[in-house]
Parts: C-alpha cells; sequence; structure tokens
C-alpha cells in the first residue's frame, strides 16, 4: 500500500502512544514532506524543554525516528507545493496541513492509488474533501 503519512502517525509511532495507525505494517511505499522530519524533530525538542521527556528520552526516541525516516520517501518542499498550498481549499486548514495535504495532492500524480494517513481530523476532513481516502482519522 502506498500512502502519505503525516506527522501525527509518525510520531504515534515513535512516541509509542495508543491507537497508532492500524495499517502501519501494511505500508509498502511511504511518502511525505520533508517537513514531517522539523515537525517531529520540533515535537521531540518542546518535550525536552518542558521535562516531559529526559536527554536520554530525546536520543532514543530521536534515533528512532531518523531510522523509520530513512525507510520514506521524503518530497521536496518546493514551488509547486507552495502555489498549491496557498490556494483555497474547500475546508479550513492550517498551514502546516495545507503542506502536507498538497504535497500528497501532487504526489498521487505519480502514485494513483496513494490514501493520506492522519490522526488529525481537520487534515482528514480537508483530504477527503479533495478525493483523498483516508487512514488513521476517527472518521476514516
Amino acid at each position: 500500500m502506498k500512502v502519505y503519512v503525516d506527522t501525527s502517525v509518525l510520531l504515534r509511532i515513535v512516541f509509542g502512544e495508543r491507537s497508532p495507525l492500524r495499517q502501519w505494517r501494511s505500508i509498502d511505499v511511504a511518502i511525505s514532506s520533508e517537513i514531517i522530519r522539523v515537525e517531529a524533530l520540533r515535537t521531540f525538542d518542546r518535550a525536552r524543554l518542558s521535562a516531559k521527556l529526559s536527554d536520554e528520552e530525546v536520543a532514543e526516541r530521536r534515533g528512532n525516528l531518523l531510522d523509520v525516516l530513512s525507510g520514506f520517501h521524503l518530497a521536496r518542499l518546493d514551488r509547486a507545493v507552495l502555489r498549491r498550498a496557498a490556494e483555497p481549499f474547500p475546508t479550513a486548514l492550517r498551514t502546516l496541513d495545507a503542506l502536507h495535504l498538497s504535497t500528497a495532492l501532487l504526489a498521487r500524480r505519480e502514485h494513483p492509488s496513494l490514501v493520506l494517513a492522519t490522526h488529525d481530523e481537520e487534515l482528514a476532513r480537508a483530504a477527503r474533501a479533495v478525493g483523498l481516502r483516508v487512514l488513521g482519522a476517527r472518521s476514516a
């Protein structure tokens, strides 16, 4: 299965949180925007600074994150993505989610069967509104 993975899905896996994506092990090709790395590492840094994670936990989970990401196809944040993200969407969408959805839409040109995996309800709603199949969100 070819899946566009957003940061919420990756973080649940790396942090070992409840309700990870059921289909995680069925992903043959994982695609995401290169911003996934930045978003995930910023989350680790915030957790470290707020004392929710020790330096040792951050180092271990950061290593796990980088290992997982090494198997991803990361799409560049290029002009085409930025242009699409600046265009209207049928539902409300935050900036980083617009970048993820724009990347997924452009990746779908090369991978017509691409589905989007997210735990973010707003992103899931917008993805469905533009015709993407969604995994992970409660109403999926």
